[in-house]
């Protein structure tokens, strides 16, 4: 007899709400209805379901988010990025604690000691009504600068895998792995790895309509933001798989209902009033935007990440500020209107020569950047906007660079107070070759920014 199991998934959801109603009745109709057809069902989120870009998820560090998977009562889910840098170790930890759902996730340890979080495991056997074994593993891309700085130890996946599989051994029919590693990653494993029959992916935002076979595993992902929820279809015999297909619903043509809207817009509207309620400052004049000319906004931008760092130097970009503040009480909500980025605040040591050889970079893409639509890498506005330094001047005539007023001497060490954003975006390499880099990653710059006005403009 041919054993049917059917597994429903989402990926790189990053908070947009505006799907979520839809998601949420196609995956629970699909359920009951392939259960009542005597179908096994597994559901999996494969990580990013959060992202700080929507007033709800900064408001509850991500503990909105949770509660929506909830309403699916996932199989398992594995994290993203997003849930596991833009949340600090303590809200990490915590921001699975009210899950009906399991975290697989097994190439993340705790640095204190060496152990998976307490929020994880590194595997998961579900056995179906037919009693086939199905191992579920579950890995995240292991960013290795930035996640030691928050208190864990990404483990390389080709050295995770071969642990995680002696570690199964001969405790499964079928192997799953919920993989938020890009797809090239994805084919890799397949290349390498002739275990897996299905590898569902994410994190590089690829869609596979119809799935992609490597070797003997069927790869499948759903895009991104919910614009797709993935529908992986797999026949077995003797608990081993024999047929396997891959394929999508698309999220804009599943059926509205008259209360979505309303829904949607008190995800909104909820994270909104509990950032407002954070009272920080009060400025005495309005801060205002201007992508291309210095305003007291960009200068209160440089001003606070030099504070922060202690550099006596900094450079920001004017497309980073994406509202104005008025005069007045200064809330949350606005500082993550202002500044919903994903990005950190980072010192830079560099010799004066290549002090020198990073204003020329600046300078030499100053007007090309200008009205450049910049996307990724933290970044989630629209054009990256004019450069502006502080503590910093350049002669375009004779080609010099001044620090603090003095031309730079090209044996002596400067600091620069910026965002690691521009350690990540491919215009001014001078800071990733040559740079010493410090990145505060206990706060986001918008963080930073708040805790420069709450001290120089207290609301007393």
């Amino acid at each position: 007899m041919v054993e049917k199991i059917t597994i429903l998934h989402t990926n790189d959801m990053h908070s947009h709400f505006e799907n979520w109603p839809k998601i949420r009745r196609y995956l629970l109709t699909q359920k009951e209805a392939l259960t009542s057809a005597n179908s096994s069902v597994l559901t999996f989120d494969i990580g990013d379901a959060m992202d700080r870009v929507h007033p709800l998820s900064e408001a509850t560090d991500g503990q909105a988010n949770v509660a929506l998977l909830n309403e699916i009562h996932y199989d398992g889910v594995t994290i993203g990025n997003n849930e596991g840098l833009g949340n600090n170790k303590e809200q990490l930890s915590h921001l699975y604690d009210q899950a009906n759902f399991d975290v697989i996730l097994g190439n993340l340890l705790d640095k204190t000691n060496q152990q998976l979080p307490n929020f994880a495991e590194d595997f998961k056997i579900i056995k179906t009504k037919n009693n086939t074994r199905v191992a579920v593993l579950g890995l995240t891309a292991p960013f290795i600068l930035t996640y030691p700085l928050e208190g864990w130890q990404p483990i390389d996946v080709f050295k995770a895998i071969p642990y995680l599989l002696k570690r199964i051994e001969g405790q499964y029919d079928v192997l799953v792995l919920l993989s938020h590693l890009g797809l090239s990653v994805d084919e890799q494993i397949a290349t390498r790895f002739s275990d897996f029959d299905v590898i569902i992916g994410s994190h590089t935002h690829h869609l596979l309509e119809h799935g992609k076979r490597v070797k003997g595993t069927l790869l499948a992902a759903a895009g991104k933001y919910g614009q797709y929820i993935g529908k992986i279809d797999l026949e077995l015999a003797d608990h081993q798989v024999i047929n396997s297909q891959a394929r999508v619903a698309v999220t804009e043509h599943l059926p509205e209902e008259p209360t979505d809207h309303v829904e949607i817009e008190s995800y909104r509207t909820r994270g909104e009033q509990l950032l407002k309620q954070q009272q920080i400052a009060r400025i005495p004049e309005d801060l205002s935007v201007d992508f291309e000319n210095s305003t007291k906004l960009i200068n209160v931008g440089l001003k606070a990440i030099q504070e922060a760092t202690g550099a006596e130097a900094a450079l920001l970009n004017t497309g980073l500020f994406l509202t104005g503040i008025n005069a007045g009480i200064v809330n949350r909500n606005q500082m993550h209107e202002m500044l919903p980025h994903a990005m950190h605040v980072m010192k830079v040591t560099l010799s004066g020569a290549n002090l020198i050889r990073l204003i020329r970079e600046v300078e030499k893409n100053r007007n090309f950047l200008r009205r450049f639509p910049l996307k990724g890498m933290g970044f989630r506005g629209k054009i990256f906007g004019e450069v502006h330094y502080d503590g910093i001047e350049f002669d375009p005539i004779q080609q010099q660079v001044f620090y603090r007023g003095e031309p730079v001497n090209i044996f002596e060490q400067y600091t620069i107070a910026s965002l690691d954003h521009y350690l990540f975006i491919p215009f001014f390499p001078t800071i990733e070759i040559a740079g010493k880099n410090e990145l505060m990653y206990n706060k986001f710059f918008r963080d930073v920014v708040s805790d420069y006005l709450t001290k120089h403009f207290p609301i007393d």
